[in-house]
């Protein structure tokens, strides 16, 4: 089991920044990757950036360039720095942690946090 908190949503203006956190506890070993979600309003969850274990990233073309995903391992802590924030940004935002364990993968979610970008 990975325990998932979340922590860094909030209210800014088009153009602004926000910072992301997502801290994880228990069988922290077996993840071996870790990444960022988002749902807004009448839409289904989308990927926003994920980042492995070895440290290689991926990103939806929506954000790239404006986001960024970072880990920091001593405190088992995913980042995710928002930067250029645009209206369309604005939805729930989950943190995601997959495990891989004798060969079968299991996703934790956090309890997900509001981000709105709104004048």
């Amino acid at each position: 089991q990975v325990q998932l908190v979340e922590s860094g949503g909030g209210l800014v203006q088009p153009g602004g920044s926000l910072r992301l956190s997502c801290a994880a506890s228990g069988n922290i070993f077996s993840i071996y990757v870790r990444g960022w979600y988002r749902q807004a309003p009448g839409k289904e969850r989308e990927l926003v950036a994920i980042i492995f274990t070895g440290g290689g990233t991926n990103y939806a073309d929506s954000v790239k360039g404006r986001f960024t995903i970072s880990k920091d391992n001593a405190k088992d802590t995913v980042y995710l720095q928002m930067n250029s924030l645009k209206p369309e940004d604005t939805a729930v935002y989950y943190c995601n942690h997959r495990t891989l364990v004798a060969g079968q993968t299991s996703d934790y979610w956090g309890q997900g946090t509001q981000v709105t970008v709104s004048s």
